[in-house]
């Protein structure tokens, strides 16, 4: 058996999958029941990606989730093996890490709690992500020194971001879900001194147009048959004119 300080930890970031909360932003073209089952899609797959990747590397795959006691609801929905850690941000935090980055700062100690030498947060916008990536984080994070791993996204947030210790700064006075995220987050490493290592830009599905994007394939990335299948399953019940503007 792998010895824990070799492992990296890989982390979804998710909601419950619960109608009217969870992929609330693709409402519209979605109504909220399709948008919460298309979630219950998205996540199979990043999960599947993430077994699939730790059939080359020292990784093992977990689900960060929010709220607290709604655990149940993941129940017959990951990769076989994934873990469950709670990621609300209710722990007491530094004073300058607020929102979503106390869920974030709340899932990074949680996984290195279990004895992991390495972290990767991982977003739960992105099926198609190339397994590469997550391959490339775990490599760059075994490598001696300290560093952070960042895969920006195509919006200017991050649809990774890995690392070898639990740094509060880089949670610190960010303005979640802004074009900012990425440059403030290379900025915090930067005071800190730490080295950024950045993957390849990808991109989230968190709005119409990058729905209809996704709907259309041909991205290049995991395949991802649970969200493919749903999306045939339900491509007629949604706008696809309206994703598309």
């Amino acid at each position: 058996m792998a010895d824990l300080r070799d492992v990296c930890a890989m982390g979804v970031m998710a909601k419950a999958p619960r109608t009217g909360r969870a992929k609330t932003r693709l409402c519209p073209p979605l109504q909220p029941a399709q948008a919460a089952s298309l979630s219950v899609s998205i996540l199979r797959d990043i999960t599947e990606n993430i077994a699939l990747a730790s059939r080359a590397a020292s990784i093992c795959g977990w689900v960060a989730y929010a709220p607290i006691g709604e655990e149940h609801l993941f129940d017959g929905l990951l990769a076989d093996g994934t873990g469950l850690v709670p990621a609300d941000g209710s722990p007491p935090m530094p004073r300058h890490v607020q929102g979503f980055g106390r869920c974030l700062l709340h899932a990074a100690q949680a996984l290195f709690a279990t004895g992991v030498g390495a972290v990767c947060l991982v977003n739960s916008d992105s099926p198609t992500l190339p397994t590469e990536r997550l391959l490339e984080a775990a490599v760059a994070l075994r490598a001696p020194g300290e560093r952070i791993v960042l895969g920006p996204a195509e919006d200017g947030g991050y649809y990774l971001l890995g690392m070898k210790h639990p740094h509060p700064h880089l949670f610190a006075d960010i303005a979640w879900s802004t074009s900012t995220v990425a440059a403030a987050t290379r900025a915090r490493a930067a005071a800190l001194g730490i080295e950024v290592v950045a993957l390849p830009t990808w991109y989230d599905v968190d709005d119409a147009t990058s729905l209809h994007r996704l709907a259309a394939g041909a991205d290049g990335g995991y395949a991802a048959p649970a969200t493919t299948a749903w999306l045939e399953r339900n491509r007629s019940r949604w706008n696809l004119s309206t994703a598309a503007q």
